[in-house]
């Protein structure tokens, strides 16, 4: 081992899950069906037709997933919380029993002295206000906000880290622009409104969090961030990477810390863009604790003039090895978004609260081993990007693996496996990969593990 990548001794090493993606029993105990449900119980959305129905039984396997958790040295646990759980039909009447498991899972995690690090929102937006409009329905903003008001209520006072939204982008952009999640839309005049009222959500929830005056607790917002880099030197090139830089990574990060959309935003959705009131803009703008980043890969672009509306396409790199979703190992990638957010937002702390790679597992060895090189070298290569970018200055609090356990990759269904413990779906046996056994390492040596 080496001092050479040694990092802050506050830093927080944890993991992280969803909870459509791991949980099951979706309707048990009083439970809605969320979009997700219904998305994947439709012939054609996922692969195999594969459902969240069962997914890793967590609702039922929480307390030995802690005591996994703990045997891998987790210092944080990052999950969600499914919203119809809460609010079967999305607002109104709570679900007592759906609260109840959460406080139970919560409890048992600080009795592990593992940090609970909540997400309001991970995509699983009840079914009821779907048929309501969903995210185009203005009201949603106060129908999240409620939701969140009683969240707060009855976890804050043991849940210390809370997010509002994870990865509105994706959400607006496979969920109602191109139609490949839930709830399946592909129209580019909804988009607009998708993700002004997500912000809209945003800016309410943390209202509601500030309002209970929670002086040890913090909140944030969790972006998907892809660096786009440009194909060549042509302006052409530079605007097309620009163009998808404001779609993708500043279109959410610019109006929370900012408060106004990129430009070119307007420019790519054309007459569909929408034109928000100074009273909506203050309203998303709220003061947050910290921004939560997850990253998987890059993208190379170059100019394209046959994809209106961004005129811009992904060139394909020859060389690096690719994950088994078809993304780029890239991890410079990384430490370039991490100091591109300090360069432009100032010195707001951040975490990684996903980063992580889908690879085949091998058949478990005699002794029940499952090695996957692969995705040792992509966590190793990743947290020195991290370290990397502390050592710009750039103000890292901590890293949550993606994700803890093999598990139900939305239109993917169970073909591709991103965890550091496998999941046998047969018999739902856990098994920790040799990605898990080096993360481990890692945490007890605070980083001394990667020299």
């Amino acid at each position: 081992m080496s001092e050479q990548f040694l990092f802050p001794p506050d830093f927080l090493w944890g993991a992280a899950t969803a909870a459509y993606q791991i949980e099951g029993s979706p309707l048990a105990d009083g439970a809605g069906p969320s979009i997700w449900h219904r998305f994947s119980h439709t012939p054609g959305n996922t692969t195999n037709g594969d459902t969240g129905d069962v997914a890793c039984d967590h609702y039922y396997r929480y307390a030995s997933d802690i005591a996994l958790m703990r045997e891998l040295g987790l210092k944080g646990y990052r999950l969600s919380i499914s919203w119809s759980r809460i609010f079967p039909e999305g607002k109104g009447r709570i679900n007592q029993a759906g609260l109840d498991f959460y406080s139970r899972l919560i409890d048992t995690l600080l009795e592990s002295e593992i940090m609970p690090n909540v997400t309001l929102y991970h995509w699983d937006l009840p079914a009821a206000l779907d048929d309501l409009g969903g995210w185009l329905n203005r009201d949603i903003a106060s129908w999240f906000g409620d939701y969140a008001s009683t969240m707060f209520d009855a976890l804050g006072d043991r849940v210390s880290m809370w997010a509002t939204l994870n990865e509105p982008f994706v959400v607006m952009d496979g969920g109602y622009m191109h139609g490949n999640l839930a709830p399946g839309h592909r129209n580019m005049y909804e988009a607009p409104i998708v993700t002004h009222n997500l912000l809209r959500a945003h800016g309410i929830g943390v209202q509601a969090f500030r309002a209970r005056n929670a002086a040890n607790s913090r909140i944030g917002l969790v972006v998907n961030l892809e660096p786009r880099y440009d194909a060549s030197d042509s302006t052409e090139d530079k605007a097309a990477a620009v163009r998808m830089d404001a779609y993708s990574n500043r279109h959410y990060l610019d109006p929370a810390l900012l408060g106004e959309y990129p430009g070119e935003l307007k420019e790519i959705f054309g007459e569909a863009w929408i034109n928000p009131s100074d009273e909506d803009m203050q309203l998303i703008r709220q003061p947050l604790d910290f921004i939560g980043v997850n990253y998987y890969s890059r993208s190379v672009i170059r100019y394209d003039e046959t994809r209106p509306p961004f005129y811009a396409s992904p060139v394909a790199q020859i060389g690096n090895p690719h994950t088994e979703m078809g993304w780029e190992v890239y991890p410079p990638g990384l430490t370039r978004i991490l100091t591109r957010i300090k360069a432009r937002y100032g010195d707001i702390p951040l975490y990684i609260t996903e980063n992580g790679s889908a690879f085949a597992d091998p058949p478990a060895a005699t002794d029940g081993r499952i090695e996957d090189p692969l995705r040792v070298d992509y966590l190793r290569a990743h947290l020195r990007a991290i370290h990397a970018a502390m050592e710009q200055g750039v103000n890292l609090r901590g890293y949550f693996a993606w994700s803890l356990l093999d598990n139900y990759e939305w239109s993917h269904g169970y073909s591709k496996r991103f965890g550091i413990v496998h999941v046998d779906y047969e018999t739902q046996a856990r098994t920790i990969k040799d990605t898990g056994k080096f993360y481990t390492r890692v945490i007890e040596s605070n980083g001394a593990a990667l020299g």
